[in-house]
């Protein structure tokens, strides 16, 4: 049992688990929008989450504490530069303007964790209110704009700026959870939006975020059964952000909040 649970912590603390949840909402844009499985792209986005997050959650304690790492850390390192590996393999194969748009998010992700402004002791994260748009815009670009442009089919515009509002809410909604049980572990410096304006408040733009998300379902989707999904996985999303508080359980946000994304994709594959 003590193995099982040590296993289970390393897939959420490798990054594992986001990584399914971003490959997900890619494989939703795929249904969506009617494309074709893309093996390379996919695979890439899938190990370059990994790479990109694992960099993120662990440079500041990588580049001050190198020699004193835990055992546990130093296999993170390892399977971190392995899925680098991976992501460089998948990668060489994709066509030169989708590694433009995907080097736009790497750039992003990368001024996120490391600091350059203010005399190089702040980052993107560090800036109120712009850590949420950071994330939901790499998540919303590498999930949607990035599948749809690497097709090679004709580009319904509207659409794609429709999925991608809709993408950009969802997500911020989903980052808001973490960021309630962060209130107590973040820097006063860092203005997240609950500590901004109060978890009630929080909750409350939550909501209508997802009312906005919800509208946009019904004007880019033409299946009633898709409808019914995403009404489902709205209601999961609210379930979740409402109950959320401080003192969650370990796996509140990092495992169930982040398995959301993976329902939804895994009910939308069941053949109506």
């Amino acid at each position: 049992m003590t193995f099982l649970r040590k296993l289970f912590d390393f897939y959420l603390n490798a990054s594992i688990h986001v990584a399914l949840a971003v490959f997900s909402f890619v494989k939703i844009t795929e249904f969506y929008y009617e494309l074709e499985h893309n093996q390379n792209l996919n695979y890439f986005i899938f190990f370059a989450t990994i790479t990109g997050y694992n960099f993120v959650k662990y440079f500041g304690i990588a580049k001050f504490h190198h020699r004193s790492l835990t055992n546990n850390l130093k296999i993170i390192q390892i399977f971190s530069f392995i899925c680098f590996l991976l992501m460089c393999l998948y990668g060489i194969q994709l066509s030169i303007k989708t590694i433009y748009i995907l080097v736009g998010c790497g750039l992003l992700t990368t001024l996120y964790a490391i600091p350059f402004l203010s005399g190089f002791q702040k980052n993107l994260r560090n800036i109120s209110y712009l850590k949420i748009i950071v994330v939901a815009l790499v998540w919303s670009g590498v999930t949607v704009v990035v599948p749809i442009f690497d097709s090679h089919d004709i580009v319904d515009y509207q659409k794609v700026s429709l999925l991608f509002l809709q993408r950009f809410l969802l997500v911020s909604v989903l980052i808001l959870p973490f960021d309630i049980r962060d209130i107590k572990y973040d820097e006063i410096s860092l203005q997240t939006i609950p500590r901004k304006v109060g978890i009630k408040s929080t909750k409350k733009l939550g909501f209508v975020l997802l009312l906005f998300a919800l509208v946009i379902e019904f004007l880019i989707s033409t299946q009633i059964t898709s409808k019914n999904i995403f009404l489902g996985f709205s209601l999961g999303i609210l379930l979740f952000l409402m109950r959320a508080k401080e003192n969650q359980s370990k796996y509140y946000s990092s495992f169930w909040v982040e398995s959301l994304p993976i329902f939804w994709w895994l009910l939308l594959m069941i053949p109506s």
